[in-house]
């Protein structure tokens, strides 16, 4: 799953968020860490074909320097409320970005997986996403038609519009000293649309580690944390004006990590209900 949108860098400036409570959100800066290496590949010849070939798009993190040209002014912010963190970096071309965001769930694994994969119901929970089509399905795989907007300043809107191929992962167990550890990843490209580049990778992570009680018989209780990640690469085919972007498409980005964080919590209240 994924949803249009379009970051930038704040050339030196804290990034802000709205927030729905009451108290502003705390913000802190993070020195950014070694930029991701993405590589995507197909082995299709045809990217617009109905039953592609799986593409496998592979992310690592090096402490040696990327092979691309990432600004000294790029910069993160966190809302340690929720465990939520973003970073934009300004990569290689003028208006090309990458995007790392996560955020911490009261949900497990299964329920966060059911609602990234609701893709007939998206837009009905993430806002800025206007609408979301189901065009393609088969096993491990979704292709999308998105449409989305963004309130701008000045009264002006930002639209993007895509149609983009989602490859479902199969669930992972991790090697965890301290717990049992699962994951499950949905990697994303945009085949046609507003985007010259478009790509990335939703992944959800949960680790369940055993706490400690407080006798010597007491063999404690389980502790579960689960955090949704976003990474997405990505460039507009036309020059937009980056710092009227600037701030509030990273806002938005925020809102639509929290909505799916909150989905899913509603899924584990509607169930218990039951």
């Amino acid at each position: 799953m994924a949803t249009c949108c379009c970051a930038s860098s704040s050339h030196g400036r804290l990034l802000t968020f709205s927030s729905s409570s009451r108290s502003p959100a705390r913000l802190r800066l993070i020195c950014p860490s070694a930029p991701l290496r993405l590589r995507l590949s197909s082995s299709s010849s045809s990217s617009s074909s109905r039953a592609p070939h799986p593409q496998r798009l592979s992310c690592s993190s090096s402490q040696e320097p990327a092979p691309v040209d990432v600004a000294d002014d790029d910069c993160s912010a966190a809302d340690q409320r929720i465990g939520f963190e973003i970073q934009v970096s300004k990569i290689g071309k003028r208006n090309r970005r990458l995007v790392r965001a996560r955020v911490r769930v009261d949900a497990p694994l299964e329920a966060v997986w059911a609602t990234l994969t609701d893709y007939e119901g998206l837009a009905d929970f993430i806002p800025g996403l206007s609408e979301c089509r189901l065009l393609d399905q088969a096993q491990g795989f979704a292709r999308l038609y998105q449409v989305g907007e963004q309130d701008l300043a000045l009264g002006f809107k930002f639209n993007a519009k895509g149609t983009i191929d989602c490859y479902e992962g199969d669930l992972e167990s991790l090697p965890d000293a301290q717990g049992n550890a699962r994951r499950r990843e949905i990697a994303f490209n945009m085949i046609d649309g507003d985007f010259k580049v478009f790509q990335g990778k939703w992944s959800v992570q949960e680790s369940v580690e055993q706490e400690q009680g407080g006798g010597d018989s007491d063999e404690g209780q389980e502790s579960q944390t689960t955090t949704l990640s976003y990474l997405v690469e990505l460039e507009p085919k036309l020059w937009v004006p980056v710092r009227l972007l600037e701030g509030r498409i990273c806002s938005e980005i925020k809102n639509n990590l929290v909505s799916i964080r909150e989905q899913a919590q509603r899924r584990i209240i509607n169930t218990s209900d039951h």
